[in-house]
């Protein structure tokens, strides 16, 4: 197909695949607002339930209306009657968030059903707002789950519904405070606005005197303005409705008793109240169109009560009009009222930072909840990258990887058990434990349907359908596999589209051991001892004495094959109790160690000739602790509140344990507790230090709650200021007791400078960047000059009374605390080319190779290496996505990983070829869509704002039609046909 006639025939194919049609008489969307008054006070009522994908029950149990005793919740229900109640009157509006809930529902309707459904939709009376597959975090959620999960959603309601069920509005109503990285998300996926209802109570007070509770959001310093700007308005009442006015079976106001025979009749007092109730509102806001939330959590249920005295509200308040009333009220919806908002023509104030940290008092900060629930976290992060490699695996392998030698699999499990842990009191950590153990069961569930196709597809791949395991527990030393086979072969999945060379650690019983590539070439390994945390932590599951540990390499977006002998049967020797080493090294790096205390003492990079001071040790703050809020805000599942800006130090000294100097790692273990323990490893021809941590199970004998840390103190003059990520992408400022938009009144001077981290934090100056990457988000922070602290892990003997009513005190697996184990990477460069090191290893950090095994030797004719890319990526480029659409059809994202002026190197615009980017794929078509994969691009018209400082035009980038350009932090996003070579 010539490449100048792609364009009208691919959209024509594609039509067929993409959307189904509205159908003729479709006046959905803004066509389908009802008509306001220009002339007067102009109230949106909007009728909507918030329905969390798991908070107090899980999804099962809110969906079902099980478990009632917890939370009077039942989703279907909701569903059912707000159907019933819209159909009554063409006037009525209703809309809907949460995916994952009406996902479920719509399938278990009749055909009649989804008719009358379809045909609500149709004429923008239910219509369907944010549209994601649940309502997700934003302090501790990755963008790449981010917008897998709004891709899930959104590809629902445009199968479904076409047109008609595409969101205008993104909705992030309870969240914790908001992230800018998912206002840039939403605004790329060619949504027109965003509302919310969380921010600093501070923040909040100010924005109502000064009439800015509406705004645009820019929300990238990258992004040509207006790709990532974004309208973005702070809803007045959270997401309730005003005092007085709930009329769900769940509230106790009461109901507009109309009927003036009645003793009772109270229409002119319910008016009178909510007119000023109208008035109050509208004067902290700009227009005259002023929205109300009508509705809560789980609400609904019985739509009657609602609809019927909201029918009543709009009559009485609206037959004042005759009498000189200048108040119009009708029902309507978040983009009736956005559009209002835009036809008014005004200049909007700028925002260009974020939303966090979000405090609803004086000393009640939401910045526990970076770190709630670690193990949780980290799970959710290795799905992530899991549910990467098997959308990959689906597309390289080709039709057999779900139906293969190993049985049906399938991606879509894990994709829907990845898109419920995105929920806002899912990977947050804020949900009850019986709701967190559900999260991890749904993720299990989801990786074993994925396992079953990678298993298929690296045997179309690889030509051999031997059977293979996975070691789930490597992270403990556990794999029965290495620990008992004389002989095995490991292959070594790469989901990155750069060759990735990588330090693997296998649990092994012999004590030399021969290990060769691919080609045949011997590889450098080691048999090291095990730790004595290691030990404890796997109790009786595992029977390795010791870990071999070599570097892997494995191609771009491909795999490579190790196989693994025995060479000596005998245990590795153990080590005596060494003394405090003075420093270990490798050509990159060195560390000191201070021989009288056995911590850290200094950093330095070999390369640059830089050396920093740096010491590192463990703390916990005392949690504070209180039976009533009134007493004393204690910390909890979402609040973080130390009773004393001074943490406790665990210990000044570190025992060492073992010290390990190989050709291939060299490591030191430190003791610091019964509880806290550590491994500092540096691995041959890496550049950062790798700090393993062991914290747990937590004492609380002594009862008192413990939220505890690690700091990285040095002599780095940072002068109040750090850094930190947004959701794995751009990095943001931060400076102590200062927020950008408002003079700060500092209450809380440690929980009050806390900042959510997802990939990476680091401090500067001029000469020196200590950059930390993590394997899974955290809260973090800068109290001291040169210091960088991350919180680990909590357990807490008290509920912090924001609704979650139990403590933050998981069990483990044996019931007596939970154990967190995790990694943190550091690096040491200077400031103007640290990007270079930090961007790719956060990148490997994220998306890990896989490793699967084989007992014994491959058999004949096995592919031992395969890549999916004709060649490496440009480093500057990321394969974000890719995932099959459909049986002819890829869904790809391409992302530019640096931002503007970050790196001297990257930090400009990169050109990649469509149709040379895969070795198994041809590429006979690709047409460009926005980032939720549910419009065309060119067929994206968001509305224009006015704001004080003027967007830039944009330019045509592309030098030809399979040629596509990234600038810096961009995503594009195709979908290609294709066909199997």
């Amino acid at each position: 197909m010539a490449a100048l006639h792609i364009s009208f025939l691919l959209q024509l194919f594609f039509c067929l695949v993409f959307s189904l049609p509205t159908g003729r008489n479709s006046i959905c969307g803004y066509k389908s607002c009802l008509a306001t008054k220009p002339s007067m006070l102009n109230v949106h009522l909007v009728p909507h339930t918030h329905d969390d994908v798991g908070w107090l029950k899980t999804v099962d149990q809110y969906y079902y209306g099980d478990r009632n005793n917890i939370q009077h919740a039942g989703v279907q229900y909701i569903l059912d009657s707000v159907i019933d109640q819209l159909q009554k009157d063409p006037a009525r509006r209703f809309i809907y968030v949460e995916t994952a809930f009406f996902y479920r529902w719509w399938r278990q309707q009749s055909q009649n059903t989804r008719r009358i459904v379809t045909q609500l939709v149709n004429e923008g009376r239910l219509e369907f707002i944010n549209g994601g597959w649940c309502m997700s975090d934003e302090a501790t959620t990755h963008y790449s789950a981010v917008i897998d999960q709004m891709t899930l959603g959104l590809r629902f309601l445009n199968d479904t519904f076409g047109e008609c069920g595409r969101p205008r509005v993104a909705w992030h109503i309870d969240p914790f405070g908001h992230a800018r990285e998912h206002a840039s998300i939403f605004a790329q996926m060619g949504y027109d606005g965003f509302f919310f209802g969380r921010l600093d109570y501070q923040d909040k007070a100010r924005r109502m005197k000064t009439k800015e509770m509406e705004m645009l959001w820019r929300a990238s310093e990258s992004l040509t303005p207006p790709l990532a700007d974004l309208f973005t308005g702070v809803l007045p009442n959270g997401y309730n409705p005003p005092e007085g006015f709930c009329w769900d079976q769940s509230c106790d106001d009461a109901p507009i008793r109309d009927d003036p025979d009645l003793e009772d009749y109270n229409v002119d007092e319910i008016v009178h109240k909510f007119l000023n109730a109208s008035y109050k509102q509208a004067s902290i806001y700009k227009t005259n169109h002023i929205i109300m939330t009508m509705g809560s959590d789980f609400q609904y249920e019985n739509a009657n009560l609602w609809y019927k005295n909201m029918d009543k509200l709009i009559k009485y308040v609206n037959a004042l009009q005759a009498k000189g009333s200048m108040v119009n009220v009708l029902y309507s919806t978040p983009s009736c009222y956005l559009q209002e908002l835009n036809l008014a023509n005004l200049t909007w104030p700028l925002k260009t930072d974020d939303f966090f940290p979000y405090a609803d008092d004086a000393h009640d900060f939401w910045t526990g909840y970076f770190t709630s629930r670690p193990a949780l976290k980290l799970y959710e992060r290795q799905s992530n990258s899991r549910l990467q490699t098997c959308n990959q695996l689906e597309v390289l392998g080709g039709p057999k990887s779900t139906s293969g030698p190993f049985g049906e699999g399938d991606s879509d499990t894990m994709k829907r058990a990845m898109g419920v842990a995105q929920h806002h009191d899912a990977v947050s950590g804020t949900e009850k434990q019986h709701v967190a153990d559900d999260y991890a069961r749904r993720l299990a569930t989801g990786w074993a349907h994925c396992e079953v196709l990678v298993f298929n597809s690296l045997a179309v791949l690889s030509g051999s359908e031997a059977l293979r395991v996975f070691c789930e527990n490597l992270n403990i030393s556990v794999c029965p596999l290495t620990e008992s086979s004389h002989k095995f072969s490991m292959n070594v999945y790469n989901p990155l589209g750069r060759t990735v060379s990588w330090p693997v650690r296998l649990p092994v019983n012999g004590s030399v051991y021969s290990v060769t590539d691919a080609n045949g070439k011997a590889v450098d390994s080691q048999v090291v001892p095990l730790s004595k945390a290691t030990q404890e932590v796997r109790r009786n599951r595992g029977n390795a004495k010791g870990e071999l540990v070599f570097q892997v390499e494995a191609p771009p977006l491909g795999y490579s094959t190790y196989v693994i002998s025995m060479v000596q049967d005998e245990p590795p020797a153990s080590s005596s109790k060494p003394t405090v080493p003075r420093s270990i090294q490798n050509k990159f790096l060195k560390v000191t160690f201070d021989d009288t205390t056995g911590l850290l003492s200094s950093l330095t990079n070999l390369e640059t000739q830089q050396t920093i001071r740096l010491t590192q040790n463990f703390y916990w703050y005392n949690a504070s602790a209180g039976n009533n809020k009134e007493s004393r805000q204690p910390s909890g599942a979402y609040i973080f509140r130390p009773n004393s800006s001074d943490p406790f130090i665990i210990n000044k000294t570190a025992e060492i344990q073992i010290v390990t100097v190989s050709s291939a790692v060299q490591e030191v273990t430190q003791w610091f507790s019964p509880w806290v323990s550590q491994v500092v490893r540096l691995y041959k021809d890496r550049r950062e230090l790798e700090l393993e941590w062991t914290v747990g199970p937590v004492p609380v004998a002594d009862g008192l709650g413990k939220e505890v840390i690690t700091r990285l103190d040095t002599d780095i003059e940072s002068s109040g200021y750090f850094y930190t990520d947004s959701n794995g992408r751009e990095v943001l400022e931060r400076r102590k007791d200062y927020r950008p938009t408002w003079d700060l009144k500092q209450t809380e001077p440690v929980a009050g400078n806390y900042y959510p981290i997802n990939s990476r934090a680091y401090i500067k100056d001029d000469k020196h960047q200590l950059t930390v990457v993590t394997d899974r988000s955290q809260g973090a922070s800068s109290i001291y000059n040169g210091s960088l602290e991350i919180m680990l892990h909590r357990r807490l003997l008290y509920d912090d009374f924001r609704g979650v009513g139990e403590p933050l005190s998981e069990p483990g697996e044996f019931f007596n605390g939970l154990i967190a184990r995790g990694r943190l990477l550091l690096t040491l460069t200077p400031p103007d080319t640290a990007a270079d090191v930090h961007r790719p290893l956060a990148q490997g950090m994220v998306l890990q190779p896989l490793l699967s095994f084989q007992d014994g030797t491959p058999p004949a004719n096995t592919k031992l290496e395969f890549s999916g890319l004709q060649a490496a990526l440009p480093p500057a480029v990321h394969l974000l996505t890719l995932s099959q659409w459909d049986k002819d059809s890829v869904l790809i994202r391409l992302e530019h990983q640096y931002e503007a002026k970050e790196s001297k190197t990257h930090s400009q615009p990169v050109t990649v070829n469509l149709q040379k980017l895969f070795s198994t794929l041809e590429v006979l078509g690709a047409s460009e869509m926005s980032l939720g994969a549910n419009q065309w691009k060119d067929d994206m018209n968001r509305l224009r704002w006015n704001t004080e400082n003027k967007s830039k035009p944009l330019s045509v980038r592309d030098p030809s039609p399979w040629e596509v350009t990234l600038n810096p932090m961009e995503i594009r996003t195709f979908l290609l046909r294709v066909r199997q070579l």
